[in-house]
Parts: C-alpha cells; sequence; structure tokens
C-alpha cells in the first residue's frame, strides 16, 4: 500500500494528536486535522484526501453529517470512530469504536482502502 493522505476530524485535540502521531508511525501523511464539521468539509474539498478518520459527534456540527456532505460531492473512503455506539447512518463506512488499540486502526485503514497495511502489526 502507497502512503495515505488522511483526514482527521475530532474535537479532542489530544485525541486528534496521539491518531496523527499513530498514522504517522504507520507511514501515513495527515493532511488536515479539523474539529467541526464545516471545518472538515471545506478541508476534505481542498485537501482531496485519501482516507478521512471521522469522529462521529461533534462538539461543532456532526461528523455524519460531514461525510454525508463531502460524500455528495466526491467519493472518500472514510472511516467513523465513536465512543458510544454508531448508526448505520452511512452503509460504506468502516466503524472504530473508541477506545482502540494499534492492530484496531491498521485493520480498519485496509478495511476501508481495500489494501493492506504499510507496516505489520
Amino acid at each position: 500500500m502507497k502512503p495515505l493522505r488522511i483526514l482527521l476530524v475530532d474535537d479532542d485535540a489530544m485525541i486528534a494528536t496521539l491518531l496523527s502521531e499513530m498514522l504517522e508511525d504507520l507511514g501515513h501523511a495527515v493532511c488536515g486535522i479539523e474539529a467541526t464539521e464545516a471545518g472538515a468539509v471545506r478541508a476534505a474539498l481542498r485537501e482531496r484526501p485519501d482516507l478521512m478518520i471521522v469522529d462521529a459527534r461533534l462538539r461543532l456540527g456532526s461528523g455524519i453529517d460531514a461525510v454525508a456532505a463531502i460524500l455528495r460531492v466526491m467519493d472518500v473512503p472514510h472511516i467513523l470512530m465513536s465512543g458510544a455506539r454508531l448508526p448505520a447512518h452511512s452503509p460504506h463506512a468502516i466503524k472504530l469504536q473508541k477506545p482502540f488499540m494499534h492492530r484496531d486502526l491498521v485493520h480498519a485503514i485496509e478495511r476501508a482502502t481495500g489494501t493492506p497495511a504499510l507496516h505489520a502489526v
């Protein structure tokens, strides 16, 4: 798998930072970190990421609604993550339950993109 350009959307700065470090350790590039629904939509349209990892619930807006808006314009593999049970809003979304382990993230990326990870778990 080639390195992916990944957009992160999470309103918890600590989680976003840790997730960014995990992704960079896997050989991927984080092309943006956003904390709001509107910011996520703008960043996705500007950056054209290979993958989006989006928290379903944001303080300002909804990650689920952001993904829906983005998918109306372009097709981007995505992972929805949440500490709560996720509804089945996006049938093509891969769901990642917080808290998750390194291997869970790797498997979610593999499922979302349909390709094996850069680094073995």
